[in-house]
């Protein structure tokens, strides 16, 4: 009896043995591919991790970059249509939200004027469509320029630094090429000769980018006066808010430099009002000399900024 009894243990001592290091086995695999599972999961958050910091470095440096961009085309374009020097010192601009700004911005004034700066602004914030960017019209939601400083200098009629920026920029965006006469003809090049070479334009003849500014605004402004007629004192006048709206909303657009004589057209004109009635109130004396010369300067200014306005 007791032989048999250990005969039967034995196997199922071996069975049970083995159904246990089975289910080791086993328990260790699923463990195994458990871990795994785990590594590839931690993997793959760190790649994409990775990825979205390299998508942020990226936006951060082509922002960097298109801030560059902007101060550099402030400061090289900018003189060229105002014959002026024109500062920055900083701009940003958000490839995602395109919200930027623009920081210390300066408009010199012309040869001959002794005051520092014409317009000075502290921050300009700006809004722009961002897929505009990239393509031939950029799209600007907004421009709002808040508590600029505006130096007026010279008189009331058209001798003062204003005016001839304002003529500066009408004669680098609006002037016009003189073109062939009708009844030029020319003549065909003698046989075995090559026909003369065009001479090159005085004028870029690379196409510029459009804009169309939904709406500018300026509020906050102050104007210091510097005229003879107030003895060396200093007179500083607010400025009404000026707003702009619908600027090259038509499919050509508009240019920097139109976008400029209208911006400054209408800062221009309410400088005049305001300069005038500083005037007025300074001494009633003075201000009938000089009304008549100032109503015809603000109105000439008005009409030529009516004008510019006629186009979309």
């Amino acid at each position: 009896m007791l032989a048999q009894a250990i005969s039967l243990y034995k196997p199922m001592g071996i069975y049970q043995g083995r159904s246990i290091a089975g289910r080791a086995s086993a328990a260790g695999a699923g463990a195994a591919v458990n871990q795994v599972s785990r590594m590839k999961k931690k993997l793959l958050i760190a790649a994409g991790i990775l990825v979205v910091l390299f998508a942020a470095v990226v936006i951060v440096v082509v922002g960097m970059s298109l801030g560059k961009i902007i101060k550099t085309g402030v400061e090289t374009v900018g003189p060229k249509i105002t014959k002026t020097e024109m500062k920055l010192d900083s701009a940003s601009l958000s490839l995602l939200g395109g919200s930027g700004s623009l920081n210390g911005f300066t408009l010199g004034n012309p040869e001959g004027y002794k005051t520092a700066a014409a317009i000075k602004a502290g921050t300009v914030s700006v809004g722009v469509k961002p897929g505009s960017l990239f393509s031939d019209k950029i799209v600007v939601r907004h421009v709002r320029v808040e508590g600029p400083e505006i130096t007026f200098e010279g008189t009331l009629g058209t001798a003062n630094n204003l005016s001839k920026i304002l003529d500066n920029v009408k004669e680098t965006s609006g002037g016009t090429t003189e073109q062939p006469k009708a009844d030029t003809k020319t003549e065909a090049p003698p046989k075995g000769t090559s026909p003369p070479k065009s001479q090159p334009s005085s004028k870029s003849e690379a196409p510029s980018k459009k804009l169309q500014v939904d709406e500018f605004t300026i509020t906050g402004a102050k104007v210091n006066l510097s005229m003879t007629m107030f003895g060396g004192k200093a007179v500083t006048v607010p400025l009404p808010p000026i707003t702009l709206k619908d600027l090259g909303t038509g499919p050509d657009g508009i240019t920097a430099g139109e976008l400029t004589q209208k911006v400054l057209g209408e800062v221009t004109v309410e400088t005049l009002k305001a300069a005038q009635k500083a005037v007025t109130d300074f001494g009633k004396g003075a201000a009938d000399i000089v009304t008549k010369g100032t109503t015809g300067a603000v109105d000439k200014v008005t009409k030529g900024v009516g004008d510019l306005f006629k186009k979309k």
